[in-house]
C-alpha cells in the first residue's frame, strides 16, 4: 500500500456559534493505490492562510509522502519536519504538517482495521464529559446567562464562554460588568456545572488587574481562567498562578511540543490546551499529553473547527488520564453536521468515544466542495 495522491481543500463556512462569521480551515485527503483514503485538517483560520497551506501541501510537503507506505506514519512525520528546516517549524508549515499527520493516522487506522485511540495505546475513557464552548453575542447579561443555562438544560455539565467576541455581548471591556456577568451566570447555572472563562486574544489584563479580577471571579466558583495575558507575557502568568486559587489555562496559540515544554518548565499554567490542527497533528498533541501528565498538570483539547479536528481530539483525549472536559460547539455547525454522516454529539452530558477504524468518520465530499473557496476576496 503506497500513497498515490494528496489533495488539499481550503474551506470557508459561516459559523453559527460565532455570530455567523466566516471561518476557514484546510482539509487534506490522502489516497493510496489500494483505494483507502485518510482525512486530516488544520485550523488555518484566515483565508490567506488556508490558501497558503494548500500550496504547501500540494507543492511542498505532499510530494515528500508520495510513493511511501502510510503505515510508517512516524517516519513520515519526521520527513515532513525535516523538509521544513529552512522556513521554520511553526505557522503555515505546522498547519500543513498537522493536517497531513491527522490524515496519516486516519489512514493507518483504516488500513489496520482499528480506531486511532488503539494505535495510541488504547482508550482509558469510554466516554468524555462534554463542555459547551460558546461565543456569547446577546446584549443583556441576563439573556447571556440564560443562554448558558439552556446548554446545561440540554445535558452539558460544563460551559465555557469566550470574552471579547463579536456580537453585542461586549464582555472583556468593563471590569464591573464582567464581574456582574460572572455572578449572574453562576446564579443561573446553580452550583454544580463547571463555568470556564476564556479571556481570548482581545481581552488582555495586566498582572494587577488579573489578580483583582480572578479573585472576584473566585467568589463564583469559576473552574479555570484561560489566556488572561498575551502568550509572551510569561511572567504575568507565573505571578497570577501563584496569587490565586483558581486554575490558569493557556496554550492554544502554541505550535510545537518543544514550545509546551518551555511553558511547563516556566510554570505558567495548570491546564494546557493543544489543538491537533495546529500542534503537529495527533503526533504532536500526544507528546503534549504525555508531558503534562508527567508534570502532574492537566491537558484540555482545543478543537473548535470541523468534525475531523474534533474526532482527532476525541481519540487523543480518550487516551489522556489528565483531561478535565471535552469541548463541543453547542449549536449545530456546517462542518460538524454537513461534513460527516454521523456528527459527534453529547448525550446526557457525555461524548462516546467511537471504535470504528481510523478517526471513525465518513466524509460527505459534497460538503467539502460546497464550502471550497479559491480567493481571499
Amino acid at each position: 500500500m503506497l500513497i498515490k495522491k494528496i489533495t488539499a481543500y481550503p474551506l470557508r463556512y459561516p459559523e453559527p456559534n460565532d455570530y455567523n462569521n466566516f471561518r476557514h480551515v484546510t482539509l487534506v485527503k490522502i489516497e493510496t493505490d489500494g483505494g483507502l483514503v485518510g482525512w486530516g485538517e488544520c485550523i488555518s483560520q484566515w483565508p490567506e492562510a488556508a490558501l497558503a497551506v494548500k500550496v504547501l501541501i500540494e507543492q511542498g510537503l505532499g510530494p515528500v509522502l508520495l510513493g511511501r507506505d502510510p503505515l510508517d506514519n512516524h517516519a513520515l512525520f519526521l520527513l515532513l519536519k525535516e523538509h521544513c528546516w529552512w522556513y521554520g517549524d511553526t505557522g503555515m508549515a505546522n498547519f500543513a504538517i498537522s493536517a497531513l499527520d491527522i490524515a496519516l493516522w486516519d489512514l493507518k487506522g483504516k488500513a489496520l482495521g482499528v480506531p486511532v485511540h488503539q494505535l495510541l495505546g488504547g482508550k482509558i475513557h469510554q466516554r468524555l464529559r462534554a463542555c459547551a464552548s460558546t461565543h456569547p453575542s446577546k446584549a443583556r447579561l441576563e439573556d447571556l446567562a440564560q443562554e448558558l443555562a439552556g446548554h446545561v438544560a440540554n445535558g452539558y455539565t460544563a460551559v465555557k464562554v469566550g470574552f471579547g467576541k463579536t456580537g453585542q455581548a461586549n464582555l472583556g471591556v468593563d471590569s464591573k460588568r464582567d464581574i456582574d456577568y460572572v455572578r449572574i451566570v453562576r446564579e443561573a447555572l446553580g452550583d454544580a456545572p463547571d463555568f470556564i472563562v476564556d479571556l481570548g486574544k482581545k481581552t488582555r489584563w495586566d498582572y494587577a488587574l488579573g489578580v483583582k479580577m480572578s479573585r472576584e471571579f473566585e467568589k463564583y466558583n469559576v473552574r479555570w481562567i484561560e489566556d488572561p495575558f498575551a502568550p509572551t507575557n510569561l511572567e504575568a502568568y507565573q505571578h497570577l498562578r501563584q496569587s490565586i486559587q483558581t486554575q490558569v489555562a493557556t496554550g492554544e496559540r502554541e505550535w510545537t511540543p518543544a514550545g509546551y515544554r518551555r511553558l511547563i518548565d516556566r510554570g505558567v499554567a495548570d491546564i494546557y490546551l493543544a489543538d491537533p490542527g495546529r500542534v503537529e497533528g495527533i503526533t504532536g498533541v500526544k507528546q503534549v499529553i504525555e508531558m503534562t501528565s508527567a508534570a502532574h498538570l492537566f491537558y484540555n483539547a482545543h478543537s473548535w473547527s470541523s468534525a475531523i479536528n474534533t474526532a482527532a481530539a476525541l481519540h487523543l483525549t480518550a487516551t489522556a488520564s489528565n483531561y478535565i472536559v471535552f469541548e463541543l460547539k453547542p449549536v449545530p455547525s456546517p462542518l460538524q453536521y454537513e461534513l460527516v454522516t454521523e456528527p459527534i454529539e453529547q448525550h446526557g452530558g457525555w461524548v462516546e468515544v467511537p471504535n470504528r477504524p481510523g478517526l471513525g468518520l465518513e466524509i460527505n465530499e459534497a460538503a467539502v466542495h460546497k464550502y471550497l473557496f479559491d480567493s481571499v476576496v
